[in-house]
């Protein structure tokens, strides 16, 4: 258990797709808006990517190597095209705000980086584990990005008024010069929140 829980926490701090690997940046600035649209990208990417990492460590030994990114690719569109089908039939409201962004999950970087690195050279559980664990710390980069990007930009969260009616949004926040620069400083708390981690790892070490 203490191998899996870290293969899974690796993908929320150490090697969180978006402030670490610097990975699958689209989403990230354009529909970070707001909190709502921010989880659930999170969350059909987790589904996603979690779900790939499960099938391609089951066909690993069946797939010729010559040919493996177009089946990755091929697992990938297929259960993005799930995804997007359970989004129309019960969150169709989503699915439109989240329009050709749900399309584009087939070709992000995450996906496709975690199938060649981890799922092609693991048994299933471990790769189902990675793939939940990446998606988890992309959801919860997405989430961090989008609340502070409602609440400046907006002054709400949720939908509903947090900031005072006098309060005046800071627009720039909801355009896409505002998320880079946002993405830009969590990087910046993320490297030194990286750094304690691994300070606090080398002083157990020692008394060890």
């Amino acid at each position: 258990m203490k191998g899996l829980w870290s293969i899974f926490s690796k993908g929320l701090v150490l090697e969180n797709p978006i402030f670490v690997l610097a990975l699958s940046l689209c989403p990230a600035l354009a529909v970070t808006t707001s909190v709502v649209n921010a989880l659930t990208m999170g969350l059909t990417v987790a589904f996603v990517i979690s779900m790939n990492n499960l099938v391609v460590s089951l066909v690993r030994k069946l797939v010729n190597p010559k040919v493996r990114v177009p089946i990755y690719i091929t697992s990938i569109a297929t259960i993005v095209t799930v995804a997007e089908l359970l989004l129309k039939a019960f969150a169709p409201l989503l699915y439109k705000e989240l329009g050709i962004y749900l399309s584009l999950v087939v070709v992000f970087a995450i996906i496709l980086a975690r199938a060649e690195v981890f799922a092609s050279k693991h048994t299933p559980l471990p790769s189902f584990v990675d793939g939940l664990g990446m998606g988890c710390g992309f959801t919860l980069a997405m989430l961090i990005i989008g609340v502070i990007r409602e609440v400046i930009g907006n002054g709400t969260l949720l939908g509903y008024q947090v900031l005072p009616s006098s309060y005046e949004p800071a627009l720039i926040m909801i355009l896409a010069p505002g998320a880079f620069i946002l993405i830009g400083y969590l990087v910046g708390a993320s490297n030194i929140l990286i750094k304690h981690i691994e300070k606090a790892k080398a002083s157990r070490g020692e008394t060890l």
